[in-house]
């Protein structure tokens, strides 16, 4: 059997993820005839059914289950190592870290002026990507917030605080000073889960990821809540929106993250810069405003 190519496991995955072959086709920028062409071909030289197929959507078989996750494993491989590469060619080396904005807890400022190792490179990018970017080789260190998967991850918490809930400065539970999830029953999160659920992760399968400016405008008018980490809350302060503890909620803890095969002595140096810096911050003392005024 001939050896598999990027190619067509890129295809496969992408059939599979979507569970449509008109879907995948818009995401790999090419028409749908010769995408089911390939993936029968793939089926042909594999010599197993991979694919259910009906008029609505394909479903993986036992078979396309192990290769969806086996392919996922070798094209982060792949991406992993030009990325690798490609940063070790680079004149002038330099640190690569990623996090989302402003989800630093405010230590950034305080790590930049700290660490002389080498240049940091901020790679800033939306909610999800900051863990993807560590797996492939596009990131070297991130600013992360626990939970996440920490599977080939090792990290080190340099903040840890509740979560609270944002909902709208009108709604009657603002009244209130303190909460429990169960009286929630009835809001939504921005993605549309119940509130009462706790904080699922957004289903980015079938969703958009929104920026803070579209979450918060929809908590003001009403037609949305959210979880989000103190620091956060203490860095949006908007008239419209009230803050409070809910009892049950999961805390949040700021973590700086690093791939587990890393020896690097920069990166080493970066996260001890980062537990220094963090280690001098105040903790959070439970007197965060109720409401914050304009």
């Amino acid at each position: 059997m001939d050896h598999l190519e990027t190619r067509q496991l890129r295809y496969f995955v992408a059939v599979a993820e979507l569970e449509h072959f008109g879907r995948a086709a818009e995401r790999l920028g090419m028409a749908q005839p010769p995408l089911s062409r390939a993936i029968r071909d793939l089926e042909r030289q594999l010599g197993v059914q991979l694919l259910v197929r009906t008029s609505r959507r394909v479903a993986l078989t036992p078979a396309g289950r192990t290769l969806l996750e086996e392919a996922r494993i070798a094209l982060d491989a792949v991406a992993t190592a030009g990325n690798r590469a490609r940063h070790a060619g680079q004149d002038v080396p330099a640190l690569r870290l990623a996090l989302k904005v402003d989800h630093d807890a405010g230590l950034l400022p305080k790590i930049l002026d700290a660490y002389d190792v080498l240049p940091v490179e901020l790679l800033l990018g939306g909610y999800g990507e900051q863990l993807p970017a560590l797996h492939d080789g596009r990131a070297d260190v991130a600013l992360l917030t626990a939970p996440f998967d920490e599977r080939g991850i090792d990290s080190e918490p340099l903040i840890t605080g509740p979560r609270l809930v944002a909902l709208a400065a009108s709604d009657p539970l603002a009244a209130r000073t303190g909460l429990r999830l169960a009286d929630l029953a009835g809001r939504l999160l921005p993605y549309g889960t119940p509130a009462e659920k706790g904080n699922p992760k957004p289903p980015f399968d079938h969703h958009e990821p929104l920026d803070h400016l579209q979450i918060f405008s929809l908590i003001e008018v009403g037609s949305a809540v959210w979880f989000l980490p103190f620091w956060l809350a203490e860095r949006f302060a908007r008239p419209g929106i009230a803050y409070r503890p809910v009892e049950g909620l999961e805390p949040a803890t700021l973590t700086v993250a690093w791939p587990a095969r890393s020896r690097s002595t920069a990166v080493a140096a970066f996260v001890r810069t980062a537990q220094r810096i963090a280690g001098g911050t105040a903790p959070y003392d439970n007197t965060f405003p109720l409401i914050h005024p304009a």
